[in-house]
């Protein structure tokens, strides 16, 4: 490979908020008649916004939520990460070592992507290089979000590097013609590792990130041809 630029996902990937989010939002659905569980959610919702999301509730469940149910949810998930969310194990090493320029792209709110960076002390490392779904007109798994990272970052997509844990930003990532790692050390994947359809396999699988640099560099290293 040549790199010239690593494309974070934030939420599963740089901090473990899915699992919280997840069972927040079947809690919150629950109040409202419509019932789904862990797989459900992991299946339909995990790596896309929140529009998206309430799309689905409406399609599939002909549940029309009201206006206050996205800002209650909101306010009650980021009371939840205020108490229990935390970064992913030796990701502050790793982004405040590397060589390579990076960013991250999320399908979260700006006020979610921004909180929960600043509550596992992240925010000031990522600073300006915070990319979000709002910023684009389609979210995961259309390529858009990774490909405006690129663009703003000044890298051509195919020397751009994903790391995700969705299956939906897998997808994104190859619909924009970048290769994709998929990160599995989150707590939402642990037990339950999702089969990976057509279309949306990763190149590498990895589940810590102490063990990025080593993997990373086999990567770049040029291969000696074969006898």
């Amino acid at each position: 490979m040549q790199i010239d630029l690593i494309i974070f996902d934030c939420d599963g990937v740089l901090i473990d908020s899915e699992i919280i989010s997840a069972k927040m939002l079947i809690a919150e659905l629950a109040g409202m008649g419509v019932q789904i569980d862990l797989p459900f959610v992991a299946q339909h919702f995990l790596g896309r916004s929140y529009p998206t999301v309430m799309k689905v509730i409406k399609q599939d469940f002909g549940v029309h939520l009201p206006p206050e149910f996205e800002e209650n949810y909101r306010n009650r998930l980021l009371a939840a990460f205020a108490q229990g969310l935390l970064p992913i194990p030796h990701i502050h090493a790793l982004l405040s070592s590397l060589q390579t320029p990076w960013c991250v792209a999320t399908s979260s709110s700006p006020r979610r992507a921004d909180q929960s960076l600043t509550i596992t002390g992240l925010r000031a490392l990522v600073g300006d290089r915070l990319f979000t779904a709002s910023e684009v007109p389609n979210g995961k798994p259309a390529p858009d979000l990774f490909l405006h990272a690129a663009a703003k970052m000044g890298a051509p997509p195919a020397r751009c590097l994903v790391i995700e844990d969705s299956l939906n930003g897998i997808k994104a990532a190859l619909a924009a013609q970048m290769p994709v790692w998929r990160f599995t050390g989150g707590s939402h994947l642990q037990g339950a590792l999702d089969d990976e359809p057509d279309g949306a396999k990763p190149a590498l699988r990895f589940a810590r990130f102490h063990d990025f640099p080593a993997l990373f560099q086999s990567a770049l290293t040029p291969k000696a041809p074969q006898p």
